[in-house]
């Protein structure tokens, strides 16, 4: 298989995790006979500093171009100490989700049972918790239309949804229900928002052409409370962009750290793959951050992306070795005991790598 792949790095700590992301997937088509071709390009407050925009044009046309598209994260401290700023890193992530049709963010809660003392969540309560996540992702608040007064004393953020924006990621989001415990929870606010009427409507409607699969409407705030009271009770959820945004950063607790979680962003073409954590400015630079976000995420794209599924598994099923093996990053090291073997972002790159090959050498031994 031949494929195409774009790198974007961007900002922060984005091009120490995407460095491992990219060994990981150049290792899986060494050991698989693939060609993955791959460029690179930037985005965000790193684009902004040499182009003055958050989304060149260049970048966007080597994306529309490429397979899949690996990114690191994006953010800078200015912005967020600067609300005033018209020019900012965000922007860019949002204009290239609008412009290759990226609608559906797959979060998968993959927990590793090495991590179960990780999370600030009772053992016993996250247990066997696995849960997948459908996240809206160019509709809503995002991309509604925003206002300021003269003054600059009143502001407003259009929510807005439409019906076919509903159905498109309802229809993804059910077929993967019927793949899994053939059960969906659909996350809104019904009761008091408009535009999640219209999204619980929609959603009751397309059930109708799952009977195989259970459905459950959910309030926002509920699914807050219960994804921590009882995480083990969802398996399929299925929300709107801004509550996605904020449960699956709250899911993180459940997995031990936001190092850990992997996404996808997809639509009809091209797939944007990525760790759900932050440029992390505080730690760039320090060797600190957890690359494994990012080569999760290119299991992902192995998976999703190229329908990869033996690949995927295996770096997955390498990344559950290194953890039963004691190694950790600091995010998800128990500072309390020394039984673990705490590794800087390079050294955990190389020690995944290094567990692959092995892992390979041994199956094909045997």
């Amino acid at each position: 298989m031949k494929k195409n792949i774009l790198v974007i790095p961007g900002d922060g700590i984005g091009p120490e995790v995407t460095t491992w992301g990219k060994a990981a997937l150049e290792k899986i088509a060494e050991i698989f006979g693939h060609e993955f071709v791959f460029d690179e390009a930037l985005m965000g407050h790193a684009a902004i500093e040499v182009t003055g925009e958050p989304l060149p044009d260049e970048t966007l046309e080597k994306a529309r171009k490429s397979d899949a598209i690996l990114f690191g994260a994006i953010g800078h401290a200015m912005y967020d100490n600067d609300p005033s700023l018209k020019v900012r890193p965000e922007q860019g992530l949002l204009k290239i989700r609008k412009e290759l049709g990226l609608f559906a963010n797959l979060r998968p809660i993959l927990l590793f049972d090495e991590l179960l003392q990780a999370s600030s969540i009772k053992p016993e309560i996250l247990r066997g918790t696995d849960i997948l996540f459908f996240r809206e992702l160019t509709g809503d608040v995002y991309f509604g239309e925003k206002t300021r007064s003269e003054d600059r004393n009143t502001a407003s953020d259009l929510m807005i949804y439409h019906r076919y924006e509903v159905e498109r990621i309802a229809h993804k989001a059910y077929q993967a229900a019927q793949q899994r415990s053939k059960k969906l929870c659909s996350v809104d606010k019904a009761n008091v928002l408009e535009s999640s009427r219209l999204w619980r409507e929609t959603v009751q409607e397309i059930a109708k052409q799952y009977p195989d699969v259970e459905t459950e409407h959910m309030f926002i705030d509920n699914a807050a409370m219960q994804l921590i009271k009882n995480p083990k009770k969802f398996d399929v959820v299925l929300t709107a962009n801004l509550f996605g945004d904020i449960l699956t950063d709250e899911a993180s607790q459940i997995a031990g750290s936001m190092g850990m979680l992997a996404s996808a962003s997809v639509g009809e073409s091209t797939g944007f793959f990525e760790p759900i954590h932050g440029s992390a400015h505080d730690i760039t630079g320090k060797d600190l951050a957890n690359p494994l976000a990012s080569i999760l995420s290119a299991a992902l794209m192995l998976e999703i992306g190229f329908g990869l599924k033996d690949e995927a598994k295996l770096l997955v099923d390498t990344v559950d070795e290194v953890l039963k093996e004691g190694f950790r990053t600091h995010d998800i090291a128990d500072q309390t005991t020394n039984r673990f073997k705490v590794l800087g972002t390079a050294e955990m790159g190389k020690l995944v790598l290094k567990f692959l090959s092995q892992k390979v050498n041994t199956t094909t031994q045997a």
